[in-house]
């Protein structure tokens, strides 16, 4: 079978792999002595949520409605400006964590060191995860990266010090990282929303400097909030699916009303793509179980499909 065929396979034919790519495990990457453009790793553990489990069957999830956006060799064609993005891009499934269930220091060392192992194998990084906590072990692999903002789009801050006498939940993933690394100097979050704030989190936010921005201000007027997003830094892209409103994708452990639309997360995405240097990106707590329609799942993958095409984009400029 030709290339040309195999990307013309239907959405559900096998195996699933993201975006119909490659697998090769993180871990063995090294062994193809090349390198890709973009390296997608499932991180299935949603062990340090308080409320509704279940983004342990996200990447799967993913994988499987990754398929209808499977890029053809020529890329995706943009009928608005008859032009093509992604095309001949290298991309490699590099599989998932072996995640060690309850145990949370193991399990963080086995997610640190896959993603160290993808970063020195592919120019771009993707993570699906997983419930948000998981973003703390992936940042530890970008501890070199000097100066590192992280822009997190989310309905949550996820910057409590602990939460029922744990530090390690998905409220907190944000205040360990900035504990951990230096270069980490500042968090932008937007799409904040809800009456179940943690007012000390948001104290030690604000005294740090973070950028906190509510989906009602994006509401209000988006352009005023892409002036808010840094700009020529070097930034680690961090999308918890509940940034979107619960009506729009439902399959998330804590969703929230009010939440921004899918075009406006996919415009604050490309703006901080074509703002800074994007050193990784991760997509957090969607549950798919939660969602039996699929919905979830299809714009977790489209988004993550735009997020790649605007990438692209500004490397190609």
């Amino acid at each position: 079978m030709s290339g040309d065929e195999r990307h013309l396979e239907l959405p559900f034919t096998g195996p699933a792999t993201f975006f119909k790519a490659p697998h090769v495990p993180a871990l063995e990457l090294h062994r193809t002595g090349g390198r890709f453009d973009v390296g997608i790793l499932g991180v299935p553990f949603d062990f340090a949520v308080g409320f509704r489990p279940g983004a342990r069957f996200a990447p799967a999830a993913v994988r499987a409605a990754s398929g209808r956006y499977a890029v053809p060799p020529s890329g995706y064609y943009d009928f608005e400006t008859d032009s093509y993005s992604l095309g001949g891009a290298r991309l490699v499934d590099a599989g998932d964590v072996d995640v060690a269930q309850l145990e949370t220091a193991e399990s963080h060392d086995r997610i640190t060191a896959a993603a160290r192992a993808l970063r020195a194998a592919v120019a771009l990084p993707l993570f699906v995860g997983g419930d948000h906590s998981v973003s703390y072990p992936l940042l530890r692999a970008f501890d070199e990266v000097r100066r590192l903002h992280v822009v997190q789009l989310d309905a949550h801050l996820d910057y409590s010090d602990s939460r029922n006498a744990t530090r390690w939940a998905n409220s907190s993933p944000f205040r360990r990282a900035v504990e951990a690394l230096p270069e980490l100097v500042n968090v932008t979050v937007v799409g904040l929303r809800g009456v179940r704030a943690d007012p000390e989190a948001f104290a030690a936010a604000r005294s740090r400097g973070h950028e906190l921005i509510a989906a009602r201000a994006v509401h209000a007027a988006i352009t005023d909030v892409v002036d808010r997003l840094p700009k020529g830094e070097n930034v680690y892209l961090s999308i918890d699916v509940d940034a979107l409103d619960a009506a729009e994708l439902p399959g998330t452990g804590s969703p929230e009303p009010e939440g921004l639309s899918y075009g406006q997360a996919r415009d604050l995405v490309v703006a901080t793509v074509r703002r800074n240097e994007l050193v990784g990106v991760d997509l957090m707590e969607l549950a798919p179980e939660l969602d039996p329609t699929g919905r979830s799942a299809l714009l977790s993958a489209r988004l993550l499909a735009e997020t790649l095409e605007a990438w692209w984009r500004v490397r190609a400029e």
